[in-house]
């Protein structure tokens, strides 16, 4: 398999970034690497609540980049577990998954951590990509998932804004082009944080970007699902999802007011009060 980085140099430099991040973050934790399904996984462990949540980030995220969630997730007395994701930046492996089959090879992965880093039920909340790879996991650990503007159910929506900007982050890597990128997966008027932008712009600078995750393919076991969306989510936004979420997976859509595809960035605290609420989506706006 071939890596998602440009140099070993710059395998350092992402590295480097996500440890500085850690080590960082005023929340007391500890770091593990464990070995699922063959491949090498970083997993930060943080809280000691009774209710034990598993993070899944979604592409070109990872724990390090996902730390206002945790932070609010600890507030609400969770012990949280974030896994980075093995080919996308950041502590695990920095092999690419081959792209056949490539969502049953998450989703065994998944559900081999899961086996080794908990042995108590845990709730998976999934982000984006990691919402499809959360959907195509089958252990018998998880008691309900939280999916995040999930993938693996309908393709992006890619405006010509979208593909401008992505097109301007990956081939002219800079702060400006990072910050323009961000700026169209947040709500109309929300700005990205310092730390996100200097991270976007490693990102684009020394690692290849993966694309769509294709779709998710589901287990037979039936597990209860909180599905939500952003209002202003410009890959999936609420028109395009809430049908997909019926169809496949016989949920109601929650839409999130005054956020786009990154909720996870702009209401951390609201995501984490979905814990409370395990059988009925949580919508501050309509999602029709």
């Amino acid at each position: 398999m071939d890596s998602i980085y440009r140099s070993t140099t710059g395998r350092e430099l992402v590295r480097r970034w996500c440890f500085d991040q850690l080590d960082a973050w005023a929340v007391p934790h500890k770091r593990k690497t464990v070995t699922a399904n063959g491949t090498q996984t970083h997993v930060v462990v943080a809280g000691d609540g009774a209710t034990t949540v598993v993070f899944v980030p979604g592409t070109n995220f990872n724990a390090a980049a996902s730390l206002p969630l945790a932070t609010s997730l600890v507030a609400t007395a969770c012990r949280v577990l974030l896994v980075d994701v093995p080919g996308q930046p950041g502590l695990s492996s920095g092999e690419r998954v081959l792209s056949g089959g490539r969502l049953s090879w998450y989703g065994a992965w998944l559900s081999e951590v899961i086996e080794k880093i908990s042995s108590e039920p845990v709730v998976v909340m999934g982000h984006s990509f990691g919402a499809a790879i959360a959907l195509s996991t089958d252990s018998p650990r998880i008691s309900r998932l939280v999916l995040v503007s999930p993938g693996g159910l309908t393709g992006l929506r890619l405006t010509p804004a979208v593909l401008a900007a992505s097109a301007a982050w990956f081939l002219r890597p800079a702060p400006a082009h990072s910050a323009r990128l961000l700026r169209t997966m947040l709500a109309p008027g929300h700005q990205p944080r310092e730390d996100l932008v200097t991270w976007m712009t490693l990102v684009a600078r020394n690692s290849r970007s993966s694309g769509a995750p294709g779709a998710a393919v589901l287990p037979a076991r039936s597990i209860p699902r909180l599905v939500v969306t952003g209002e202003h989510d410009v890959f999936l936004p609420p028109r395009r999802l809430v049908a997909a979420v019926h169809n496949t997976l016989g949920a109601q859509l929650g839409v999130v007011s005054d956020a786009g595809h990154l909720v996870v960035e702009e209401r951390p605290e609201y995501l984490s009060t979905l814990l409370e609420s395990p059988s009925q989506p949580a919508s501050d706006t309509p999602a029709g």
